[in-house]
């Protein structure tokens, strides 16, 4: 994947526009989410082991909101049954279409099917594992439910849902903790107070997270039976939900 430098919110701008997955953006995204996103790439690798452990025979695995592809690469890989099928969604044509060349540039057998459209409009279908790594929080908040809802809908009796996001923090002594750290994380990489700035107010309006407890509540609303926190790095963790409870006794 491209190693271009992100710089996209350094020099002289007129104007501060509302993030977007342009061209731009994905020719510098893998600098970018590696500088901006502490436990990304572990939370990426990591992700491969659900598509080993809960993959079944003959389903479809949906990566929702794919981006270049890395989370796909990372679960074609390990995904043990070559009659599976990965469906991989991003409805911007700049990350889709390096995603579909990434997939083609990659040695692994396990079907790929990437689409540019709205994860919002895309059936979900004879699915074990579904994941959204970064994804819902950027949809409208009265949006996220119903997607749930459908992807609980669209697996398969076993099936597994992992959800990545950005936290909100109710709690205002937590919320700056975590702010704090993960600004130093960002200086750590080099972003500027100017970028870490402009960054900010180009995704105040496009990334609005949520808490923990809401991730959990939603969660068990749409039906999911078992919901667990696996992956925390400040402000940004995973958690897995399971459609029926899981019998981990074996």
């Amino acid at each position: 994947m491209s190693e271009e430098r992100d710089s996209l919110f350094a020099g002289e701008q007129t104007m501060i526009v509302d993030f977007a997955f342009d061209a731009r953006v994905a020719a510098v995204f893998p600098d970018m989410i590696r500088r901006s996103v502490p436990g990304y790439s572990e939370i990426v690798s990591l992700t491969g082991l659900f598509g080993q452990r809960y993959a079944t025979p003959g389903s479809n695995i949906y990566d929702l909101g794919c981006s270049l592809g890395a989370t796909t690469l990372s679960l074609r890989r390990q995904i043990p049954h070559a009659d599976c099928r990965i469906i991989s969604v991003d409805n911007a044509e700049a990350m889709a279409g390096q995603c579909r060349a990434h997939v083609e540039a990659d040695p692994g057998t396990v079907p790929v099917e990437v689409r540019c459209a709205d994860i919002r409009e895309v059936a979900i279908e004879n699915a074990s594992l579904v994941v959204l790594n970064f994804t819902l929080q950027f949809l409208p908040p009265d949006e996220r439910l119903p997607l749930l809802e459908r992807i609980h809908a669209g697996l398969r009796d076993n099936g597994v849902l992992v959800v990545s996001e950005k936290l909100d923090f109710a709690n205002d002594l937590s919320q700056a903790f975590h702010t704090d750290l993960h600004l130093a994380f960002k200086r750590a990489n080099g972003y500027s107070e100017l970028e870490i700035s402009r960054k900010r107010s180009a995704l105040e309006r496009v990334l609005v997270p949520d808490t923990l407890e809401q991730h959990r509540e939603r969660l068990q609303w749409a039906g999911f039976r078992w919901i667990e926190p696996w992956y925390q790095c400040f402000n940004f963790a995973s958690l897995v939900a399971f459609k029926q409870r899981p019998d981990l006794a074996e």
